[in-house]
Parts: C-alpha cells; structure tokens; sequence
C-alpha cells in the first residue's frame, strides 16, 4: 500500500536535479562550526546502535511474515500487521538514512558504503517479506473490509491506503505471482546501475584547450563552470562539443540501456494488466493520462515566451548567431557574492507571508544543525532534503556565495518545511507527500523569495541578475523538464508499438523536439540531439520529469493569486498553500491540489507558468532598456 519507500530513489535524482557545484568549501570538516553541520547522533549515537537497528529491521521482517494467512478472517490480525509496516517502515528509514547520509559526507567512507550496501540488500529481502499481504488484503470481500474499517477508528490512518489498493485491485496479482515479481526488482535495476557506471564511473572526457592557453577536462563541472562563466563563444563552443561529443561517442551503448529501461516499464505495465508504460505509471497516484497529454500539448504550443528570451537573449550578448551553449552565459558582469548569513536572513525574511509559525519553523530549521553547508572533499555534490520521519529532515548544500546558490537555499528549505508540516499533520502511513506535489513548496518558496528580493534591489545589473534567475527556473524546470516528458513519452511508445528502438530514432525524437521548442532562436546543433543520453533521470525514475513540471504549474497558480489577491484577502491563498503541505499524503495529489485551487485538467493552469514566462521576460527587456 505505502510506497514511501520508493521515494529514496527520487532523493538520489534530487540530487542531480538540484547539481551546483560549490567554489568555495572547508578542507577539513573538523573547522567548520557545528551549526554549519549535520549531527548524525541525532539518528544513531554510533554504528554499534545501528547494527542493532538493523536487525530489530530483520526481526520485524520475520514478524510479519508470520501473520500470512491469517489477516482475512481476523480484523485484529490485519491491524497488527498495517501497524507492524509503519513501524518497520519508520526503522527502515533509520537504518537507510544514516549510513547514506554519512556516505553523502564523504564518499571515501567505505565502512559507510558498506552498511549501505548492507541495507540496500535489506530493502529487497523486505520487498520479498511483505509482498503477499497486497494481494491479501484484496481477498477480503470490499463489503466486509468497509465495515473493519467504519467499525473500528484505529484503521482510521490507513483507510485511504486501504481504499486506493482497492481501487487498483485489477492490477494487483496473487502472492506467488506477486513474489515472483519481487525477485525481478534487483534485476529491474541493473540497467540503471549500468548507465551509472558508464556515465559517471567509466566515462572518458577529453582535454579542451581554451583561448587563454588553459587546458581542462571536459567533465559535468567544468562544462557548467565554462558555459556559465567564459565570455569567449569559441571556448563555449568548444567545451559543449567535447562534452556531448562524449556522450555521442557512446550513443550505441546509451541506446540499449535505455531500451533495457523502456522494455523493463513495458513489461512490468503488460505483467500488471496495463495499456501503457504511462498509464501504469500514472495509476499508482490516480492521475488521469489526459493530465500529461494535456501539459506536454499546451506547453509544445506556447514556445513563444522561451523563443522570444532566446531573442533577447541573443540581442544583450551582441551574438550574431545564437546556439544551445549560449544559454547559460551571464548577461552581464554582475558578480556579487552573499554570504551564507546574509542568505539565511533574506531567506527568512522572504516567507514571512507564511505566518507567524512557519517563520518559527523555518528559523528553527535552518538554525538547528539541520543543513550541512559547505563543500567538504568528498561530499556529495549539490542540494538536497532528505525527511526521517520522528527525527528531522537532513538539507545539503554545497553553499558557494553565489546568487544561485541563494535561491538553491530557499528551494531545499521549500522541502524541508514541506516534509516537516507534513510529519507533524499526519501520521507515519500519511506523512509523505507524492512526488507530484513534492516540488510545489520549494518554486513557491522561490518566487517568494524573488519577489523580496527585487523588492529591495536597486542595482539594476543585480535585477538583471534576478529576474533571469527566475527566467531561468521556468526555462529549465518547466519547459525543458516537458520536454523530456514528451521525450520519455515516445520512446515508450516504440517499445509499446514493437518499432525499432535505436540511437538514431532517439536522436531524430530529440531533434524534432528540440526544433518544436526552440524554432529558429537556436542555431542547428546536431550535438544537443544527443542530450537524451546525458540526462540520468531517464535512467533512473521513469516518467518523473513531468512532475517538475506539474509542480511548478501548481505554484506558479496560486503565486500569481497570491500576488494579485488584494489585501488581507491574501490570506486565504497562504491558508490553501498551508493545507497542501499539511496533507503529506493523505488523498489522491489531484485532489489535494484542488483543495488548493489548482485543477490540471485544464489548459488554463499550465499557460499560469507560460503568463508568468511573458512576463519576466518583458520585465527583464524593460530593466536592460534603463541601464541603456
């Protein structure tokens, strides 16, 4: 019933989603200031406490596994076994977290690389041990499962799970097949762990010679260093060359780990009584395939506010022909620094329109040794919060002074306030909201922040420095983000349709795209159709990209509301925010979102973000016109 579980593997996506890649860091962990780190006693004082959770982990296991059979005829039986998951599930969490966040510290911990493969193997012996109680459950007759739970107000936080089973009971199998299944779930894996060994571990990047004599590697950080940074088109056309051209290098080899993938989907949605790898995935959260048709046709038909950006884009840099590797390179030469403290304090500042106690839980949340800061070598690279439910959620950073990074901090706390709401509304079966909405606390929390900062902006290069930010946000997290959902979408439908799945049909897919989206703003590079074998999302969580997507619309609604909701009338749209971070997972996200005041059956909540596109982009053309 709970697929809370399933979410670390979306932690780990977090993490490439949300790469920055920090300039400035302590060398030695042991300098930094406690309140700037994260203390793991808050989840086990040692590794002994955690060798003891783990087994109490394997105990629980055997426990449970020891009410087969005997749940359908005895209500008291199948409370102990729900109340039984929880509570293997909240050890579960422990017991993944704490060496994964140690690992996250320093990479070159081994014993920590250890106890995490240890719980890895754990969780499939766990997938093994409960995968007969599903098919179960729906052995019980609806008509006396609706009494059991009426009958009886403890099933009370289990009676949406309970009821949301029964409404994908077709697709549910019986226990030996169920079992049988489970034993494929390593297996379902490996082509994601191949692609991560080809394109991070085995991966080969070639030297490139920049104007200045400098030679560096084309590796993920210097490309995103060179492209974002060196104001010599050439040095950028040559990093972006070198780095894709990696990748393309290895397109044959790309190209069937991710039919491995789509094939695996496709499988999985057939064995499962599915039409489609979408549907199938789609139905666990109840959301209507007609949602991500919807989105990717709405926004493929509204390219014009991300042309026009490109436009101008292409006017303020004096380009004469504008292409892919130009889209990062700063407007201009503003390079103001800030501070963690100074960031932490506009942060705070920036959602006090939240109330009086999310502010108190916010400053309390950034002030309490919750975020591991720095760089530190070995960390893990970028931002993530990671929630432990009964503990507190953990928030890592890779802080580096820039503007960027100001805006990752607000984001990452847009999480953390989201999971620590939702833990303290909800009960553990409850507790964690569905990735659909997972992002709508955090680009909320963006654009308050934003908006407080160009409130008090008078440096119009800094504006300019803002409002692209912002641009940014939407161009990468909305637009491109579809794109690879349209992306994902069609290469299924090869599979589905028995069509040939090779590198070339990828690639002319991402060409078409690509050209729907960009029209002639870009100037045709034959490098950037190789971008579907670059991004590790594809790789890792199927059809998730769409919900960065999902998301945003969402927040992006109810900020306009907010901002044009006169008065103290405002409130009323912070209380519908309040309530959606309230209700973790408590209902269906559609309907949550509802509750809130954002229906994505309809076209009009999507063009909110494409309106708001419109825009800024006409506020960032009015603020370059008075520096001139």
């Amino acid at each position: 019933m709970r697929k809370k579980l399933l979410l670390f593997s979306a932690v780990l996506v977090l993490i490439i989603v949300q790469c920055v890649h920090a300039q400035k860091g302590y060398e030695n962990r042991n300098d930094i200031p406690k309140e700037y780190k994260w203390n793991l006693n808050d989840i086990y004082p040692n590794w002994d406490e955690w060798s003891k959770g783990l087994k109490q982990m394997e105990s629980k296991m055997d426990e449970i596994v020891g009410y087969k059979g005997k749940i359908k005829t005895n209500p008291e039986n199948f409370l102990k076994v729900l109340t039984l998951q929880d509570e293997l599930g909240i050890l579960a969490e422990k017991v993944y977290r704490y060496p994964q966040f140690a690992f996250d510290l320093n990479a070159n911990d081994q014993n920590a690389d250890a106890k995490l493969q240890q719980v890895r193997n754990a969780y499939i012996k766990f997938g093994t041990a409960t995968s007969w109680i599903n098919p179960e459950i729906l052995e019980i007759p609806w008509s006396k499962m609706e009494k059991w739970l009426n009958g009886n107000s403890e099933f009370g936080p289990y009676k949406f799970g309970i009821t949301d089973l029964f409404r994908q009971q077709k697709h549910v199998l019986d226990a030996d097949k169920e079992k049988l299944l489970s034993y494929y779930s390593q297996l379902g894996g490996n082509p994601g762990s191949t692609y991560k060994s080809l394109a991070v571990a085995d991966i080969d990047f070639p030297m490139v010679e920049l104007s200045t004599g400098e030679k560096v590697k084309a590796t993920n950080g210097n490309y995103y260093r060179v492209l974002s940074l060196n104001k010599n088109q050439e040095d950028r056309r040559k990093m972006f060359e070198q780095h894709y051209g990696t990748y393309k290098k290895n397109k044959n080899s790309f190209a069937s780990i991710y039919a491995g993938i789509c094939e695996r989907d496709w499988a999985n949605a057939q064995a499962r009584g599915y039409s489609s790898c979408l549907e199938a995935n789609l139905d666990a959260n109840n959301i209507p395939v007609a949602v991500y048709e919807n989105l990717i046709n709405t926004v493929k038909s509204n390219t014009a506010p991300l042309q026009r950006y490109n436009q101008l884009r292409k006017k303020i840099l004096k380009l004469d022909k504008y292409h892919p590797y130009d889209n990062s390179i700063m407007l201009t030469d503003f390079s103001k620094t800030y501070p963690y403290e100074e960031a932490k304090e506009w942060a705070l500042a920036s959602v006090e329109p939240m109330g009086k106690e999310y502010v108190s839980n916010y400053k309390n949340a950034i002030e309490s040794g919750w975020v591991d800061v720095y760089e530190t070598p070995g960390k893990a690279p970028g931002a993530y919060s990671g929630g432990l439910f009964g503990v507190h959620p953990f928030m890592l950073m890779n802080y580096n002074e820039t503007l960027d990074n100001v805006f990752t901090l607000a984001h990452e706390m847009g999480h953390t306030m989201h999971t620590l709401l939702s833990e303290k509304n909800q009960p553990y079966t409850t507790s964690v909201p569905t990735l659909f909405v997972a992002e709508v606390a955090s680009t909320f929390n963006e654009a308050l922040l934003l908006d407080y900062l160009l409130s008090k902006s008078t440096d119009h290069n800094e504006r300019i420095s803002l409002i692209t930010q912002a641009i940014k946000n939407i161009a990468g997290t909305f637009y491109l983000q579809v794109l690879f959902a349209d992306y994902e979408l069609q290469a299924h439908r090869l599979i589905e349709q028995g069509k040939p799945f090779t590198e070339g049909e990828l690639t002319r897919i991402m060409n078409e795209l690509n050209t729907a989206y960009y029209g002639t703003t870009n100037e045709p590079d034959e490098f950037i159709d190789y971008c579907w074998a670059r991004i590790p999302h594809f790789y890792t969580v199927s059809f998730y990209v769409y919900q960065y997507a999902t998301c945003f619309v969402s927040s992006a609604q109810l900020f306009n509301e907010y901002k044009e909701t006169p008065g103290k009338d405002k409130q009323g749209v912070i209380d519908r925010v309040q309530t959606l971070l309230k209700a973790g997972g408590n209902d269906h996200p559609m309907e949550q979102l509802k509750k809130a005041g954002v229906d994505l059956t309809k076209p009009q909540a999507v063009k909110a973000v494409i309106d708001r596109m419109d825009y800024l982009v006409t506020l960032l053309e009015n603020e370059v016109n008075t520096i001139k």
